[in-house]
């Protein structure tokens, strides 16, 4: 049971009570009801299991030509953005659990899922929140949880100077995963409109449809490169729980950083083949003329 949830008991219990107090004792039918319906609550509230870890939640807004204020939204465009909006974000969540296949369904799909819980007013969209079929520990953040932040993290690089921040989050993605992120500010820019995404206490926001152009620029593929490398040399060192690691290249002195793909489970297995000669495959990620991010993308096979 959510934190929301066992709340709503226990405001439901207080109202009981104060009913039940200011009923009348000859009113027994209302009495007996009222009373009935305490004890359930009463009885639920002594057997509930609170799930302390709150699911995410997100509110996109979204502002132009197809919102008429804070009255609506064209409900051509409202389901098209909404459903794009979904797939980016499953798609970043099945990207960071384990890699995406250039093509086919999204392996374990409903493990990734948004309800779409409220309307949100203000200019006009929805608030979504994060499915859950169970329970998670108070200090677990889910895959879906780190996903909203990924793409939120994604978009803002797209609009920011600097490359560094939409290269380091763009590393961590598969290309279907930045795909379905194009696709979304696609269909914001093909219908002039713009976005607002508030998760937690941090907001992004598209100022105007020229800035939405912009960013997709930015995240175009002659901007924004995704190479596959086959690297030769040594690794020098894996952190497994930062899931980053150190490789000397052969015949020379460069030694490049780099992080492990979610795929790879056993990270600290590579900490036992230190400095032996061997050929890795990765993920080159470079912004414009920017440095490159390097991605691990398997473990590789050494000569034992």
């Amino acid at each position: 049971m959510t934190r929301q949830d066992f709340m709503q008991l226990l405001g439901e219990r207080t109202t009981l009570q104060r009913m039940i107090e200011s009923t009348p004792a000859e009113d027994v039918l209302d009495r007996g009801s009222l009373t009935a319906r305490l004890e359930e609550i009463e009885y639920r509230i002594a057997k509930a299991k609170v799930d302390e870890s709150e699911p995410a939640r997100v509110r996109i807004t979204f502002n132009g030509r197809p919102v008429v204020g804070s009255y609506g939204i064209f409900a051509d465009f409202g389901t098209k953005i909404i459903g794009v909006f979904n797939e980016a974000v499953t798609s970043v969540s099945a990207s960071l659990s384990g890699g995406l296949a250039a093509k086919g369904p999204i392996p374990n799909k409903e493990q990734h899922q948004l309800l779409i819980t409220n309307t949100a007013l203000g200019s006009f969209g929805f608030e979504l929140e994060e499915y859950r079929s169970g329970q998670l520990p108070i200090d677990d953040k889910t895959t879906l949880a780190l996903a909203i932040e990924r793409t939120q993290s994604l978009l803002q690089g797209s609009i920011d100077t600097d490359d560094e921040l939409l290269a380091d989050t763009a590393s961590e993605l598969d290309q279907r995963a930045l795909d379905k992120i194009r696709a979304f500010i696609v269909t914001l820019a093909e219908n002039e409109a713009v976005c607002a995404l508030q998760y937690r206490n941090q907001v992004f926001r598209f100022t105007d449809v020229g800035q939405v152009r912009r960013s997709l620029e930015r995240l175009s593929k002659d901007n924004l490169h995704e190479d596959e490398q086959f690297l030769k040399g040594e690794f020098q060192g894996v952190l497994p729980n930062r899931r980053t690691f150190e490789f000397k290249i052969s015949g020379s002195d460069q030694i490049i950083n780099g992080k492990v793909t979610p795929a790879i489970e056993d990270v600290d297995l590579i900490n036992k083949h230190l400095h032996q000669q061997v050929e890795i495959r990765t993920m080159v990620t470079q912004v414009g003329e920017g440095r490159p991010r390097y991605l691990l993308l398997d473990l590789p096979h050494w000569n034992d």
